[in-house]
């Protein structure tokens, strides 16, 4: 009979990541996609989880006093903004992430966001599709010498920079804890970044000196026909100041992977905006990102529950 009860807060964890947990004596329960808060409080209850592996729930201070066996709450990824932090180092709850795990697969799929939005694919695709063809001022941009901004120049940062740099943009970063890189050059502010980056690419945290970090004072310090790029958290854009600065012309057009509230209500303008690329907060979900998430996090509750140890890097401190 398995030993420990852990909470998988989505429907499936990769093949590699069960084996492990399992063979550490672990029973897994998963949930629906995306439960509320209240579901994962109610599910660490019923089974007084000793673990909770989370992907798309939030992990709430109500959740943590569910359960008198919880110890461990390892994040499906990089992100820990839907983990409470502060409350899980209050109880003496260990928080992990998986670094690293998720890097090229985001990196990737911000490039590709790029290239599509700068090149028109979706507006002339649309175009296309009701019968239209190219009209005498229709032209796509160039690739090379668009000046590419980065917001936060951690791992995918940086990985973003050197795929950039490859197609021929110029790279620059704001992070005032980023590393010094040759070729990349440092932004003295979050101002001077969006003065200057025709595309504006986002890396940071969600933390409550990032939220909304990009409204519609900072949109209109960027270059008319400027890009802007999401595949980080949602609330550290103003979704309602950049629908506004799209509809005006001063923003070309967006690429979003994440938004403030997922998924967004049905409604919500972007969602369907001609000139917004909107994907549904996969750009680390690839097979090998799957894979590695899962195992990382797996690997952080086994040694917890286990009393093994877990590699200091991925421990969150509040």
């Amino acid at each position: 009979m398995n030993r420990f009860n852990v909470i998988m807060t989505a429907p499936k964890l990769a093949a590699p990541a069960v084996a492990l947990l399992e063979a550490a004596g672990c029973t897994i329960h998963y949930m629906r996609p995306y439960p509320t808060a209240d579901e994962v409080t109610e599910l660490t209850r019923s089974i007084q989880a000793d673990a909770i592996l989370t992907r798309q729930g939030p992990v709430t201070a109500a959740a943590m006093d569910a359960s008198s066996r919880l110890k461990v709450v390892a994040r499906h990824g990089v992100g820990v903004d839907d983990v409470d932090i502060k409350a899980a180092a209050a109880r003496g709850i260990l928080v992990t992430r998986a670094p690293g795990s998720n890097t090229q697969a985001v990196a990737e799929h911000a490039l590709a966001m790029i290239l599509a939005l700068s090149k028109s694919l979706p507006e002339l695709s649309a175009a296309i599709g009701g019968g239209a063809w190219r009209g005498a001022n229709t032209q796509v941009r160039d690739i090379a010498g668009l000046r590419l901004g980065l917001v936060g120049f951690g791992a995918i940062g940086q990985a973003v920079a050197r795929l950039g740099q490859a197609f021929g943009m110029t790279a620059s970063a704001f992070d005032p804890a980023g590393p010094a890189i040759p070729g990349i050059t440092r932004a003295p502010s979050l101002n001077a970044l969006l003065e200057t980056s025709d595309v504006l690419s986002l890396h940071c945290p969600l933390i409550p000196a990032t939220h909304h970090l990009i409204g519609a004072a900072a949109l209109a310090r960027m270059p008319a026909g400027a890009i802007v790029i999401n595949t980080a958290r949602g609330g550290i854009i103003d979704e309602a100041a950049l629908e506004a600065a799209i509809d005006s012309g001063h923003i070309a057009g967006a690429g979003l992977d994440v938004f403030e509230t997922e998924p967004p209500p049905a409604d919500h303008p972007l969602r369907r905006h001609p000139r917004v690329i909107v994907t549904p907060h996969v750009a680390g979900v690839t097979a090998g990102s799957l894979v590695n998430m899962g195992v990382m996090a797996a690997e952080c509750i086994a040694a917890a529950l286990t009393g093994g140890i877990v590699p200091p890097e991925r421990i969150v401190r509040a």
